[in-house]
């Protein structure tokens, strides 16, 4: 069935689109958005204001939290739940909190770019200290940090939940301020930029022509973003009419397109079908956004330039230098060279300096660099720092439990979700992880964002 946007605007062309559904859709939308009231989201129900079950934790101890994404977020509300008498500071600049997950709806003209965007001092919770500098430096043999005015903050625990680096550095000619003209698109530094490659998305599939979609060799934020934005562009260009003058090209510099083996199955074959052809070991190193046209490297060292109508730069990603430079990163290893933090995969406390926790984006494990993973693990992290400030050895374990709405087209998602194993664990019975389901497409577009803002305060 096409599901054909709606342009709520009067510049048809530029405006996000609202999906149009049918009268049977229409009919499921009913029946699902009626059920919303107590969304159930992918790994655990929303309990929104549940009480704690067991009485604080009296304690004396200094909480440092370095970041305040998610990650941060969470476990700065959920410790100031659960302990009384500890001192809890943030430590991060940042004054706007942007909804990441949204980025690719808003990129692919679904979202209007303001939705991704709250005010971080709204999701900061009470009695917290929110010191608003950055970490410069980490001194995790003196318990303390160093912010970027000198500031040195001393703790007795630490939990590091920075994110990552986009390392755009890697691409020769590579150009942020340059995401929506001549072409260019990436989804992952900003809003803005998600919203800029919009424009060029839209402009692209006006006339249709040759894309290039790229996957960089490191481990990414959001590994499914570069297979949404490759599903959505066909979509896109279907839906305007110029899929039969249009090429789509992928581009992996992997052996493979997504970690999961049953899911890059799974894609390759949907992408054999719909006309878009996989080169692997094919590394975007440069870029000549005026002349638009892109470079690859095999591992061999061998270059090949490619003219493109459209491109989606993904950038490599790292740890923030302030990590990778410092004692917490892996120092050997195969996540020594991308100086993630050194943590065991399955209690997320680090691995040389017991105090030291991580969560999120920065942490070096096989998985878990997704919202979804945030969710999952955030409760857990909190829980066993409650087990060393109490005494005790920590006491559970992550999975490595990972989630991905996985858009194929407007109205139409796969809901993965996977462990450190790679085996598909999915948590809705009514979803089958490998077929198109429309209640995934709800949960991307509807759901998940007021379940994330319930995690951030600490409530899932």
């Amino acid at each position: 069935m096409s599901h054909m946007p709606e342009h709520p605007a009067a510049s048809p062309s530029t405006a996000p689109l609202a999906p149009a559904v049918s009268s049977v859709d229409a009919g499921r939308r009913r029946l699902l958005f009626g059920a919303s009231v107590l969304p159930v989201v992918a790994g655990t129900s929303l309990t929104v204001g549940a009480a704690p079950a067991r009485a604080a934790l009296k304690t004396s101890a200094r909480i440092v939290i370095a970041g305040s994404g998610l990650g941060g977020l969470a476990a700065a509300s959920r410790l100031a739940r659960e302990l009384d008498g500890a001192r809890i500071t943030i430590v991060d600049r940042k004054e706007i909190h942007n909804y990441q997950p949204g980025y690719t709806l808003v990129a692919t003209g679904i979202w209007p770019v303001e939705k991704v965007s709250d005010r971080n001092a709204d999701l900061i919770p009470g009695g917290v200290e929110w010191v608003r500098e950055m970490v410069a430096e980490f001194d995790p043999e003196a318990n303390a940090v160093v912010t970027d005015s000198g500031r040195r903050i001393e703790y007795d625990y630490l939990i590091v939940a920075t994110g990552l680096q986009i390392d755009f550095g890697q691409i020769e000619g590579m150009d942020v301020a340059a995401i929506g003209s001549n072409g260019l698109g990436c989804v992952y530094p900003s809003p803005q930029a998600a919203e800029a490659t919009w424009r060029a998305m839209d402009a692209y599939r006006q006339k249709g022509g040759k894309a290039l979609m790229t996957l960089p060799a490191t481990p990414l934020k959001c590994a499914g973003a570069p297979l949404k934005m490759t599903f959505m562009v066909v979509d896109r260009l279907r839906q305007a009419g110029t899929r039969e003058r249009s090429q789509v090209e992928f581009h992996s510099a992997l052996d493979n397109i997504f970690s999961v083996p049953r899911i890059n199955q799974e894609v390759l074959a949907r992408w054999e079908k719909l006309g878009v052809p996989v080169t692997f070991n094919s590394k975007l190193v440069a870029i000549d956004i005026g002349a638009r046209r892109a470079t690859f490297a095999s591992p061999e060292g061998e270059r090949s330039a490619l003219d493109y109508d459209f491109i989606h730069v993904v950038p490599p990603m790292r740890a923030p230098d302030v990590v990778k430079n410092s004692p917490l990163s892996w120092k050997e290893g195969g996540f020594a060279a991308g100086g993630w933090l050194e943590v065991d995969k399955e209690t997320l406390r680090h691995r040389r300096f017991p105090n030291v926790f991580g969560i999120g984006d920065i942490n070096g494990t096989p998985k878990g660099k997704t919202a979804a993973t945030v969710k999952k693990s955030t409760p857990l992290v909190v829980n066993n720092l409650l087990d060393v400030i109490a005494g005790r050895e920590p006491t559970q374990k992550f999975d490595g439990y990972t989630s991905c709405p996985l858009l194929l087209r407007e109205g139409a998602a796969l809901l993965v979700e996977f462990d450190y194993e790679n085996r598909l664990i999915p948590s809705l019975p009514m979803i089958d992880p490998l077929q198109d389901s429309y209640f995934a497409w709800v949960m991307k577009y509807r759901l998940l964002k007021p379940a994330y803002m319930a995690v951030a305060k600490g409530r899932v």
